[in-house]
């Protein structure tokens, strides 16, 4: 189920940056990069997006040990999200969407160092306010939800990132 969701995440933000960011209009909505990045939320994203990885990252010891309502969990939590998952997962994601795109490996790789630094910094702009908030005030069993939302947001401005050629 979480595979799906965060299919459907990842599906829901590549067409809003279709339909509002690149304003291309529904004559003009191209459905297999829509499918495409369907497949990569529901192979590959499911960690960051509300799905397996992320509901098996918050049960974690560290995440389940100290009340969500206290400043430590907050403390803990956001910057190991942050530092471990980001930067890794990104140059990941920048990589398959670009490999799947048909992108060669020297014109992939050009586009990951093009991008990789703006995604980063716009992902430290987005998820560390939002990790926070959500380790200090959401119980652990609604923190999955308040991800799920904030990612379609997210998965808007990837899906343009990565599909900007």
């Amino acid at each position: 189920w979480a595979m799906l969701v965060a299919g459907a995440l990842m599906g829901a933000g590549d067409v809003i940056a279709q339909q509002l960011v690149e304003q291309r209009g529904l004559h003009g909505h191209h459905c297999p990069r829509t499918l495409k990045m369907m497949g990569i939320g529901f192979c590959f994203v499911p960690h960051c997006t509300g799905g397996l990885g992320w509901a098996f990252w918050q049960r974690l010891p560290m995440a389940s040990r100290a009340p969500s309502s206290t400043r430590s969990s907050a403390r803990a939590g956001a910057p190991v999200s942050q530092g471990a998952f980001a930067p890794c997962f990104l140059g990941c994601f920048l990589a398959v969407t670009g490999a799947t795109n048909g992108l060669s490996v020297q014109e992939n790789w050009s586009k990951i160092q093009q991008d990789y630094m703006d995604a980063l910094m716009t992902n430290y702009c987005i998820w560390p306010p939002v990790q926070i908030a959500n380790f200090y005030f959401v119980p652990l069993q609604h923190r999955l939800a308040v991800v799920q939302c904030v990612a379609i947001v997210w998965n808007c401005y990837l899906s343009w990132k990565a599909n900007r050629m």
